[in-house]
């Protein structure tokens, strides 16, 4: 029973830690908007959410162990996936590609997405929830 529920989240699940590690990669971006020679970084989601689902995870930004008595990172709770750069819609003369009205409007967008996310997966609970009470 509860690998069918397990099943039945998982894609709703996937898609908001996706949104999440979207987020931090657009943050990042903001962050380091004064940062000379830095270049902005992000993925599109919509290829990483059905290369996860389909089992096939980047192996690109992982955790390296230099000793094998180090403890890893969760393999079940880990996303890792192909972060690219972003092209410089305008160059900056020290190298940043970081366009500050781009990477907020992502930021909102992603964040408005990630809310609809949470909102499906509300509506989703209240559905499974009122399948199960008895009237």
């Amino acid at each position: 029973m509860l690998s069918k529920l397990n099943q039945y989240f998982a894609s709703n699940e996937t898609a908001l830690k996706l949104r999440g590690l979207r987020q931090e990669v657009i943050a990042s971006n903001i962050a380091n908007g004064d940062t000379p020679g830095y270049k902005a970084r992000d993925f599109e989601f919509s290829h990483a959410l059905s290369s996860v689902l389909a089992g096939q995870q980047k192996q690109t930004m992982g955790l390296s162990k230099t000793d094998g008595r180090h403890l890893g990172p969760d393999a079940r709770n880990q996303l890792e996936v192909a972060l690219m750069y972003r092209n410089d819609i305008q160059p900056s003369i020290d190298g940043n590609t970081v366009d500050m009205n781009t990477e907020t409007a992502n930021f909102t967008d992603n964040a408005v997405r990630y809310q609809a996310s949470i909102t499906f997966m509300q509506q989703r609970i209240a559905g499974l929830r009122a399948a199960l009470q008895s009237q």
